[in-house]
């Protein structure tokens, strides 16, 4: 029986990164044991002045409807840390509070794009960039980079992609799926040649900003010339290991809060008022003290994964300077086999390792490129030993 679905709902895919998790989730329940490298969340608990500020919250009955963007003094709290971290000036009316990074990423693609827009992608990128935009009938515009380039896109290349039509470009730094971070140096390169297209708006990713290993974080927010039409995303997920508290926030111009305002009030309202008070808390507290040691930990994790890779043969990656993944080149294992399994692509390669390795990986083609596979390093050193060798193994059996 054919469901009664819309097209728009059958045109979009369940993200490979879940679809992996849950293959290893099943597995795991058939009494299979799997371990998930699949998924990018941190194995951290939420520092305790968070939990501490979300019972009080609770306590206190801090427990109805607040404004739809975030109750204002946590959004006067989020300008304090752009102020604080990030040199950049915010007002509370420029920040809308959301259910995650997701939901702020899909109100400013609602708030800005008609049908027909161009949205510049460099790829690898989130799962979400490219797959929301077939909900709003905009274009993807997919600009591939390479390992050889560190996943980085020049300024010269992303002019040559700008058309009429391009409206926006979304991308992350540091990066999911490559753990890139741009330089001050590249994102000045980009500001110049978007000072030549005031029509064009940029959504600056930045979920991963303080999982940073060569020091510190730079915005394209940052650049006078272009600051009016850098939308910012960034969130609590990651960085202070709340995945599960939905809490992402968007700072950007105030006629654009002001839409995502207005479209979140019919979507979901504000976020969770108990979430709102955690990150508020989140705000607030000594990032040496609570994030930096979680920092210390996810770069000691990335230079095991990348000391087993290097003894792997056909395998090859570069050294990302943040997040918590290693977006690696499979290229040379092509054509290999072992049994029935032929690898042709990152995918295979995938669904290979969760057969004979027990290892739950993410192809590339989830982030625009199969010649690659995701490894998250978000899990216990111990773990990681167990998988990287069970990798090894694996792939030492392919002729």
């Amino acid at each position: 029986m054919q469901l009664p679905l819309s097209q728009k709902v059958l045109s979009i895919e369940e993200p490979l990164t879940i679809g992996m998790s849950r293959r290893s989730r099943e597995l795991n329940q058939q009494g299979i044991q799997v371990i998930n490298l699949s998924l990018g969340e941190p194995d951290f608990d939420t520092p305790e002045p968070i939990k501490q500020a979300a019972i009080e919250a609770i306590q206190n009955n801090f427990s109805h409807y607040t404004a739809v963007s975030g109750y204002l003094e946590l959004r006067q709290a989020i300008c304090e840390k752009f102020k604080r971290d990030n040199n950049l000036h915010f007002t509370p009316d420029q920040i809308v509070v959301s259910t995650g990074a997701k939901q702020s990423i899909a109100n400013a693609y609602i708030a800005l794009l008609n049908p027909g827009d161009e949205v510049i992608i460099p790829a690898p990128y989130w799962v979400t960039y490219a797959e929301f935009l077939k909900l709003i009938d905009a274009k993807p515009v997919i600009v591939q980079t390479s390992i050889d380039n560190n996943f980085k896109l020049s300024a010269e290349e992303l002019e040559k992609h700008i058309t009429p039509k391009t409206k926006l470009i979304i991308f992350s730094s540091p990066s999911n799926p490559t753990g890139s971070v741009y330089s001050q140096q590249e994102l000045a390169e980009w500001a110049k040649v978007l000072e030549k297209y005031p029509q064009i708006y940029v959504i600056s990713d930045e979920i991963y900003e303080h999982i940073n290993y060569v020091g510190k974080h730079y915005s394209l927010a940052q650049f006078e010339s272009i600051s009016e039409r850098v939308i910012i995303i960034n969130g609590v997920s990651k960085g202070y290991a709340m995945t599960g508290w939905r809490g992402g926030i968007l700072a950007g111009p105030k006629w654009l809060a002001q839409a995502c305002d207005k479209i979140q009030g019919q979507f979901t309202s504000a976020t969770c008022s108990i979430t709102q008070k955690a990150m508020h808390k989140a705000m607030e507290i000594d990032i040496e003290t609570y994030v930096k040691p979680m920092v210390r930990t996810f770069q000691k994790r990335r230079d095991l994964v990348l000391n087993h890779l290097k003894d792997i043969k056909g395998i090859r990656a570069n050294n990302p300077d943040g997040a918590f993944y290693v977006f690696a080149d499979v290229t040379n294992l092509f054509g290999k086999r072992y049994k029935d399994k032929v690898i042709q692509s990152g995918t295979d390669l995938c669904f290979y390792l969760l057969d004979e390795a027990r290892v739950s990986l993410v192809p590339g083609a989830a982030f625009g490129n199969d010649n690659y596979i995701r490894i998250s390093y978000a899990t216990s050193e111990e773990l990681l030993e167990k998988a990287m060798n069970q990798i090894k193994s694996a792939i030492e059996k392919l002729q």
